[in-house]
């Protein structure tokens, strides 16, 4: 049986919202040994894909703030820009993050070369549909307040692909379909962990920035050195927080299953091997 008490990544039974972004915490911690390198990888990709625009743009990091009206709209386009590749991100980091919070669900813990095991991870679905989900968001950030619908609302992309099963196609609609459920709850946990690290990751990145002027520890006063600086910053605080959205899209998926499906009423009943992946399969 899987654990019960309040250090279970994930336990079987509806969450509130608070022991669901512990429950994301507890995962992140289990398996930050492949999510936080790889959480690395695509923060440091994410930098080197915005450079050239905030570099057009005459965008100054780390706040990449315009100093006048005249480059509002290049500045508007480029958040519009960022919040697509932080969508990209998190629906990638989902797939394992997916599967983790899967295994624990069944009561066991997936080890690193079973997360990076191409069998049955649906790799290239998942890559295929982080494109788009990427492009809406974009959109979203374009028309201003539908950003938050877009993010809102694919959180469960992956999770649909690599937990539910379901075929590509699917998944965008059982996504959007789930994450307004029970009053769009899934939906509103997401804004706010999204939320809540977006006020850490901005706090972290500027003081680490204007900390190492504060400690001369590099030479801001030169661009290329600030900018680098500034690159270095933000890649470091979204290593840390795009693995815990992913994280936290995980058990929402999960528990949104569980208060709206009866997944842990299924799971109780279900003879057999409680590892076997099939028993958390969405009904088609």
């Amino acid at each position: 049986m899987p654990e019960v008490g309040p250090t279970a990544v994930l336990p079987r039974r509806p969450l509130t919202v608070g022991e669901l972004l512990d429950s994301a915490v507890l995962l992140l911690r289990a398996q930050g040994r492949l999510l936080l390198p790889l959480g690395v990888l695509l923060a440091v990709g994410e930098q080197l894909l915005l450079l050239p625009l905030r570099l057009a743009a005459d965008l100054r990091g780390p706040t990449y703030w315009p100093d006048g009206w005249d480059q509002f709209v290049a500045y508007w386009l480029l958040l519009a820009c960022g919040a697509g590749t932080e969508a990209v991100i998190v629906t990638l980091l989902g797939n394992p993050a997916a599967r983790a919070a899967g295994a624990a669900l069944l009561g066991r813990r997936s080890g690193v070369g079973e997360l990076l095991r191409p069998r049955g991870a649906r790799w290239g679905a998942t890559l295929l549909l982080a494109v788009p989900v990427g492009i809406l968001v974009v959109l979203g950030g374009l028309l201003g307040p539908l950003w938050f619908l877009a993010w809102a609302v694919f959180g469960s992309v992956a999770a649909v692909l690599v937990v539910d099963r379901l075929a590509g196609h699917l998944a965008l609609p059982r996504a959007t379909r789930l994450a307004v459920r029970a009053g769009g709850r899934a939906a509103w946990v997401r804004l706010l962990g999204y939320l809540g690290w977006w006020i850490l990751r901005v706090g972290l990145a500027l003081g680490g920035y204007f900390g190492l002027a504060r400690l001369d520890l590099v030479d801001l006063a030169d661009p290329a050195t600030a900018t680098v600086a500034a690159m270095t910053a933000w890649t470091a605080v979204n290593a840390v927080a795009y693995p815990a959205l992913a994280c936290l899209d995980a058990v929402v998926h999960l528990d949104n299953r569980m208060r709206t499906e009866g997944l842990d009423i299924r799971l109780s009943r279900s003879p057999g091997h409680l590892a076997e992946p099939v028993l958390l399969a969405a009904d088609r």
